[in-house]
């Protein structure tokens, strides 16, 4: 057999091998990587309940259960999910394979049917899946004609792109740019499509703001869009940034803000620093208004100390062979009746106490 005819060979035979192994590889890939949405019954009255289970979710993702109207498995929620049932939402976490079942109330929506029951991520990358359901006695009507024309639908995940500056992290407006991806898939050409960006807190409604991207968009074209996203000052926490266009809801991206620890840091200051110089200006106030002691005051303060609070000079001991001094004799003033006649009830002085001579040891003293 020629050479030709072995490489000939060679690639029929690697085709029908890959022919054989390619769907056998990919299928179950595939099926894992799409989420899935089953129901327990496709039918049910206001009051009871259904269960509702799903496979190829991301593993340990936190998931929404929502009954919503006006929307179709091709189509989508038209009306966002301000067309569900959101006070009798379910969530539930995925188990490591991806797998979840959850028993949902069954409620209507505030619109009318085709209803859907409705499966998102509430955290992390958007993924979204949903089931027909007809929830019994709501009524049915059909859903609005899609407008003639461009048609646009998000290609890639949004993201946001940008970073916080000085001034944020005392206080300002946070601000980013989403970027993301959309193509036209209708049949006339957009030009200068206004969207609509919203910004919710938590578990509150979003905040809508219009925005017009300058560009037209061809059929079966797509595009690059950026548009803006500010918050309100001192805003902080997790946020969710929506993107509406047409009344449909293309796509949603978690923004998660830090506090603005600066004005915190500002209180902090500005409760030490006032209370410190209120207590200066007091202090000087004080030393101003005070007056000054005068040489006068200070003469009588100590001129009006009294003789009994002055300390008295130690005695000074006689030198040796001198008689040590006599001892004065006391002058406190006392007073005695006299005991001669006619003298009664007068007072008389006190008689002074005869001299006393020292004398010299073996001589008398003089009479």
């Amino acid at each position: 057999m020629p050479p030709t005819s072995y490489a000939a060979v060679l690639r029929a035979t690697a085709v029908a091998l890959a022919l054989v192994l390619l769907p056998w590889a990919a299928g179950p890939a595939t099926a894992a990587d799409t989420p899935t949405v089953r129901l327990s019954t496709a039918q049910a009255g206001t009051g009871g309940s259904i269960t509702v289970s799903g496979s190829g979710w991301r593993p340990r993702a936190l998931l929404m259960l929502l009954i919503c109207g006006q929307a179709e498995s091709a189509r989508g929620i038209v009306g966002g999910t301000n067309s569900c049932a959101n006070a009798d939402g379910r969530a539930v976490t995925t188990d490591a394979d991806g797998r979840f079942s959850r028993a949902l109330p069954v409620a209507d929506p505030p619109v009318p049917c085709p209803c859907v029951v409705h499966v998102a991520t509430a955290t992390g990358p958007k993924a979204q899946a949903d089931a027909v359901f007809q929830v019994a006695g709501h009524p049915v009507r059909p859903l609005p004609a899609e407008r003639a024309g461009g048609r646009l639908s998000v290609l890639t995940s949004p993201r946001l792109e940008g970073s916080d500056g000085f001034l944020t992290w005392f206080g300002a407006p946070p601000a980013r740019t989403l970027v993301l991806t959309v193509g036209n898939l209708g049949t006339g050409a957009v030009r200068d499509p206004v969207f609509q960006v919203g910004t919710a807190h938590g578990v509150f409604a979003p905040q809508w703001d219009e925005r017009q991207w300058r560009g037209s968009i061809a059929p079966g074209e797509k595009a690059r869009v950026e548009l803006p996203v500010e918050l309100a000052a001192g805003a902080h926490g997790d946020y969710t940034v929506s993107l509406r266009y047409g009344g449909k809801v293309l796509a949603e991206q978690p923004w998660g803000v830090a506090r603005p620890w600066g004005v915190t840091l500002f209180w902090v200051l500005l409760c030490l620093v006032v209370p410190a110089a209120v207590f200066r200006v007091g202090m000087a106030v004080v030393d101003r208004v005070r007056p000054a002691p005068s040489a006068t005051r200070a003469s009588r303060s100590r001129a009006g100390v009294l003789p009994w609070r002055r300390t008295a000079a130690p005695e000074r001991a006689p030198a040796p062979g001198r008689a040590p001094a006599p001892a004065r004799a006391s002058t406190l003033p006392w007073f005695a009746p006299d005991s001669g006649p006619g003298t009664a009830g007068r007072l008389s002085a006190p008689h002074d106490a005869p001299p006393t001579t020292p004398t010299t040891p073996g001589r008398k003293a003089a009479p």
